[in-house]
């Protein structure tokens, strides 16, 4: 239940979870604070700035492929498209103008930016039921009765699985394969290990849209947590772990700052960072591998001509027991 309360005289509402998670994550060493804060209405809106930038290489090579791949999935007539974090729903026509659905199910955590999404989806395809769910999808997420009895599709692209560590991707799969229901389909896009002169600018772009992105999530603890943080005090970082195969986002002290949120001190020195989030990158086996502990067998792979992205249908087959 999300909690109201006063800011400049305006009501707003407050997530619970979000206070929890900035408290918890300020307080720990490391300091980190999960990636799906990022999603007020302005985080999605940069967000989507940033899949049109040049150096953003993952959101222009999944598009071409989906392009290519979905007239050729096989999908059989009648199913639910469940979409995990659909934001702008910007890659979903080209999946439903290719198969025959029966509704569509958008999940996003931005409850303004879904809807809006979600209206402009149903003026352009007009026969087709829209199912906005407001939700984080990485808690328990109920589906709308109206597509209870159908087969479902679950489509999860962008390479949001790369944000979650492996065990905490193992239990999402394990989760949507729950949620959508043993013979249900789930087409994901996962981004593939490759140079850091490529992977590096696609995180820290040259017009700053990144970095505007990343310093938001402060912009938004200090107008909905009561916040004092000094916003200009942090600088934007992009970070490739090659140990763990993961670009790490940042924010970076550039000097000593004192600050509050929520009523409650904190201080970071010069040079410490909060982590803001991770973009694992897999290579084939590594991807299939991660399906399978999560539930999926995937059937059907694809990758651009440079194998920079692959996108991977996976089948929620009945567990075996025995090899």
């Amino acid at each position: 239940m999300l909690k109201q309360e006063a800011e400049d005289g305006q009501a707003s509402l407050v997530d619970p979870n979000f206070r929890a998670d900035v408290l918890t994550g300020l307080s720990a060493r490391p300091r980190a604070i999960p990636a799906r804060w990022f999603y007020d209405r302005r985080g999605s809106e940069l967000f989507e700035e940033i899949t049109q930038l040049p150096e953003y290489y993952p959101a222009r090579t999944e598009t071409a492929l989906l392009r290519e791949v979905c007239p050729r999935l096989g999908i059989a007539p009648g199913a639910a498209v469940v979409e995990f974090g659909s934001g702008s729903s910007v890659k979903t026509p080209t999946l439903l103008a290719a198969i025959d659905s029966a509704a569509y199910v958008p999940i996003d955590i931005s409850g303004d930016f879904l809807r809006q999404s979600a209206r402009e989806l149903g003026q352009a395809f007009p026969g087709l039921p829209v199912h906005p769910v407001e939700a984080d999808f990485l808690r328990p997420v109920p589906l709308p009765a109206q597509v209870a009895d159908l087969p479902k599709l679950g489509f999860f692209p962008g390479s949001t699985i790369g944000n979650m560590n492996a065990w905490h991707a193992v239990d999402l799969l394990r989760a949507m394969r729950e949620w959508l229901g043993e013979g249900a389909q789930l087409l994901i896009g996962m981004d593939r290990v490759k140079s850091p002169d490529v992977l590096v600018p696609a995180y820290d772009d040259a017009q700053g849209v990144t970095a505007a992105f990343n310093l938001n999530l402060l912009e938004r603890i200090n107008r909905e947590l009561g916040g004092t943080i000094p916003v200009d005090a942090f600088r934007h970082r992009a970070i490739w772990n090659a140990d763990a195969a993961r670009i790490e986002m940042h924010l970076e002290a550039q000097r000593d700052v004192a600050f509050e949120v929520d009523g409650r001190p904190f201080a970071i020195a010069a040079g410490e960072t909060i982590h803001t989030e991770n973009s694992h990158k897999y290579g084939p086996n590594g991807g299939r591998m991660l399906l399978r502990a999560g539930g999926w067998t995937p059937v059907r792979e694809w990758t651009d001509p440079d194998d920079w992205f692959a996108l991977i249908l996976c089948e929620a087959q009945p567990i075996r027991r025995a090899p």
